[in-house]
């Protein structure tokens, strides 16, 4: 799958992300699974996506929907079988998809062979799978704080011992220390190369090499080590798109993790620009308005840090952030312009594009009650910060905004009952605006936000200067406007979006103002080139 320039063939593909649990239920148990993922690869290949990412589907006790896995080399009953598995990875190459499996390396559930071994003596040859602390019931070994909320050391009282978990308490984090889960891990890993798989995506892998007595959790010294070798002795065998999620990653970091010498991984996915709308030094919860100045430099310093020596993901959402065009979009009166500005903005840019699940139909955020909801975080974060003293209205808002069952409702897929989804009673609650927003009437409408994706995607098949071009942002300290160009050789590419629900001025720069041709607008006409209209998105070739 290389191009005429022998690019890695992930370099001009774009990946869509599938939350299984909400994408299609096949057999009515209102539970997404894999033969209903099957079903829908028409629609993805008529969306012209490469490969397909898919959250955790191994075997697991669904505390953490997933990110708990019990067994890395079966499939969750809930989702289909491993023949399940083997006939969709076949059914997507036929489709020319390639399938790329969400592992979950720096824990696993407390429900793991593994685990269950490990917490019988402190002599079973697994205990040291695991991270442990002599102590003493009551008196944790320090202070750190897990991220679901709570402390870090949970005790075992057969043991006299602590045991460390990052996330919840049925996610024992693994000791990387420990040689023979490395090579447990690495054995793991070109199983699934065998089955076809395409590629893997690695859940919080910069806090594999954590040193829990020193309160350091990501980046540890040993972190690149631990990377490389897993990167010897698997992904090297294979022609994959491999990509770490590193929440605390830098520039500099991220040259390591995707140096162009494949010695790590192809990609990493980093989040500053994700911090943008919280509170400085303070939880996502605590809600801020979005810094846009700050959000333009920090995607410009990130294209033009990594360009010629490393390479981006781009994207806005995933499975635990909320839907983009509720958040820094227009949800209501301007929700299809919006939408299409935003993906404007990430596919124009250097690196490979993430489209999540209904993000191509402009799916919104939602507001339930707080039982209707069923993410761990955010029902552990309403009775903490209610404990705390804040109102269940603060609450409330900052839940709307931020909580990560905003991307985990059903696919919209029609306005029959359920969205299409399920025949059955779906494990969490459709949006109800289910029946305005729909792949269906999408698919029918020339002018769909669906369509819009579509032509941006055939734009990085067609233009070399959107995978290879050098970056410019332009207009830096403009409140309202987004506008940067591509430049790679002879071809120009100038990008200028409002980012905003005001008509404004087209402040573009003198030397933009010669011949040039627009090549996709997120408007069926524009008012003039000197004014860009609510949202309005435009991409120019310059002549």
């Amino acid at each position: 799958m290389q191009n005429n320039n022998q690019q890695p063939w992930w370099k001009n593909s774009v990946v869509y992300q599938i939350y299984p649990r909400s994408f299609q239920d096949s057999n009515g148990d209102g539970i997404g699974d894999l033969q209903g993922i099957i079903d829908r690869l028409d629609y993805l290949e008529e969306l012209g996506i490469d490969a397909i990412w898919l959250s955790p589907v191994c075997k697991s006790p669904q505390d953490d929907n997933g990110y708990d896995i019990s067994d890395y080399m079966d499939i969750d009953p809930m989702f289909g079988s491993i023949k399940d598995m083997e006939n969709l990875i076949a059914r997507a190459n036929e489709h020319n998809i390639k399938i790329i499996l969400d592992l979950v390396l720096n824990h696993s559930s407390d429900e793991h062979s593994w685990f269950v071994e490990a917490k019988k003596s402190k002599d079973n040859k697994y205990h040291d799978y695991y991270v442990w602390r002599d102590g003493v019931k009551g008196e944790l070994p320090n202070d750190m704080k897990a991220c679901f909320g709570g402390s870090c050391w949970e005790w075992v009282e057969e043991l006299g011992q602590y045991y460390f978990h990052q996330f919840s308490i049925k996610q024992p984090d693994l000791n990387w220390d420990n040689p023979k889960v490395r090579e447990e891990i690495y054995n793991m890993i070109n199983w699934w190369m065998d089955k076809g798989v395409g590629g893997f995506r690695l859940d919080v892998i910069d806090q594999i090499a954590k040193e829990p007595d020193l309160k350091i959790t990501n980046n540890g010294p040993k972190l690149h080590d631990y990377i490389r070798e897993m990167s010897r002795e698997t992904f090297q065998k294979g022609d994959l798109i491999t990509v770490g999620e590193a929440w605390g990653s830098t520039p500099s970091l991220a040259k390591l993790y995707s140096n162009p010498d494949n010695s790590e991984f192809s990609m990493v996915f980093q989040f500053e620009h994700i911090g943008l709308d919280q509170e400085e030094g303070k939880e996502k919860w605590d809600l801020a308005p979005l810094d846009f100045i700050k959000m333009k430099k920090v995607l410009s310093k990130w294209q033009v840090a990594l360009h010629g020596c490393g390479w981006n993901s781009l994207f806005w959402n995933n499975h635990d952030l909320p839907r983009i065009v509720s958040r820094w979009g227009n949800d209501k009166e301007y929700r299809v312009e919006s939408a299409k500005m935003l993906a404007t903005v990430l596919h124009c840019m250097q690196g490979t594009p993430y489209i999540y699940q209904g993000e191509e139909l402009g799916m919104t955020n939602v507001k339930y009650q707080v039982d209707e909801y069923r993410d761990i975080e955010t029902l552990n974060i309403y009775e903490e910060r209610i404990q705390k003293g804040y109102t269940k209205e603060e609450v409330m808002k900052s839940i709307y905004a931020k909580g990560r069952d905003n991307a985990r409702t059903p696919m919209q897929w029609d306005s029959t009952d359920n969205a299409g989804f399920t025949k059955g009673e779906p494990w969490i609650k459709v949006n109800p605006n289910y029946t305005e927003i729909n792949a269906e009437l999408a698919l029918k409408d020339d002018n769909s936000i669906f369509n819009y994706y579509k032509k941006l995607i055939a734009l990085r098949k067609q233009y070399p200067v959107i995978i290879d071009g050098k970056f410019e942002l332009l207009l830096e300290e403009d409140p309202n406007i987004f506008a940067y160009t591509r430049t790679l050789e002879d071809t120009e590419l100038l990008v200028i979006c409002n980012f905003y629900g005001e008509t404004i001025e087209c402040m573009i720069p003198e030397q933009y103002k010669k011949d040039k041709e627009l090549i996709l607008c997120n408007y069926k006409q524009s008012v003039s080139e000197e004014v860009l209209q609510p949202y309005e998105a435009r991409i120019y070739l310059m002549k």
